[in-house]
């Protein structure tokens, strides 16, 4: 079983917390993150984009001309799909993108991206979060002793509010709860930063 410095806010270590191997000792599984990441940013999309076809469009009821005797193609409305202003043939109409991946996937997915993490020395873990008050000075100052670069995603413990709001207005910084962890939001990132008791959390969910 491996193990992991913990430190306080201001970088310093302060012990260690031993990490499960069956959450963050996994041979990662590429196949299984990615197949989960791409069913999140599908399920995103809003999907709303629509066309009209000859159907929904309004006028054309009168035939544009007669039947015979001009030497034109035949055509009963001005709203057929090759007339200017017709209807859009096969376009796109409102739907659902996402799709289902199996739960065991998932967590498959989420246990290869923490043992990633682990192996690269990615993964910060915090033994608490000791914010009084809301304060993004104090959560700026943590996330550089702590010595993270580029984007970085910060799990705090479920309900912490004021832990919530001191880190969302830090740019290029993702807050989440422990409860809201997914297989995106650990994965996008060039550090993960979360408390022991949100370890202890994931723990507990992914073993």
């Amino acid at each position: 079983m491996a193990t992991i410095e913990v430190k306080d806010m201001k970088g310093a270590k302060v012990g260690t917390a031993k990490l499960s191997d069956t959450v963050f000792g996994v041979t990662p599984n590429t196949h299984a993150v990615h197949m989960v990441v791409r069913s999140q940013m599908a399920a995103a999309r809003q999907g709303t984009h629509s066309t009209k076809t000859r159907g929904l469009i309004s006028g054309g009821g009168a035939k544009p001309f007669k039947q015979k005797g001009t030497g034109r193609a035949r055509a009963g409305t001005t709203r057929a799909p090759q007339w200017t202003g017709g209807g859009v043939v096969f376009g796109p109409h409102p739907r659902k993108y996402g799709f289902r991946v199996p739960n065991k996937v998932v967590k498959l997915a989420m246990r290869s991206v923490l043992s990633a993490k682990a192996a690269e020395g990615d993964l910060f873990v915090i033994d608490t979060l000791d914010f009084t008050t809301p304060s993004t000075k104090t959560a700026q100052a943590m996330i550089a002793a702590l010595g993270c670069k580029g984007r970085v995603t910060v799990i705090v413990p479920n309900g912490d509010e004021v832990a919530m709001k001191s880190f969302r207005n830090i740019e290029r910084v993702r807050v989440i709860t422990a409860a809201q962890s997914n297989t995106y939001d650990l994965v996008d990132n060039a550090a993960l930063v979360l408390t022991k008791s949100a370890l202890e959390y994931l723990e507990g969910v992914l073993a």
